[in-house]
């Protein structure tokens, strides 16, 4: 699970977009959530102002939804705190927190699908 905040187009009303100040970008945010292979499983699109913990409820709820036998959610540490808690109580989702080495730079990949396998 990760975001994306993106531009508006000037034809975007303000009441769907805002400022996302960590990135600085006024737009909207993309909420998406893939599959070990890549494979689209959930997306969701607000303001950019709308914090990332924020919306994660939801989006994980609409995973579950969808998708009952998937167990294991990875997700950056923007995602840390009490949603952690929250998913294994009420969604019984395990949500997995990723961080990144600070002395790494550009794409690097995190998680190998084999680190999963087993589980």
């Amino acid at each position: 699970m990760d975001t994306r905040s993106l531009r508006a187009a000037p034809t975007i009303p303000r009441s769907t977009s805002g400022w996302d100040g960590g990135k600085e970008v006024g737009g909207r945010k993309q909420y998406v959530m893939v599959d070990c292979l890549g494979l689209l499983l959930v997306v969701m699109v607000t303001a950019a102002s709308v914090q990332d913990r924020d919306a994660a409820g939801p989006v994980l709820a609409r995973l579950r939804a969808r998708f009952r036998k998937i167990q294991l959610v990875w997700a950056d540490v923007g995602y840390a705190g009490r949603l952690v808690v929250w998913a294994a109580e009420k969604l019984q989702l395990t949500l997995e927190i990723v961080e990144r080495s600070d002395d790494a730079s550009g794409f690097v990949v995190l998680r190998d699908v084999g680190s999963w396998r087993g589980r």
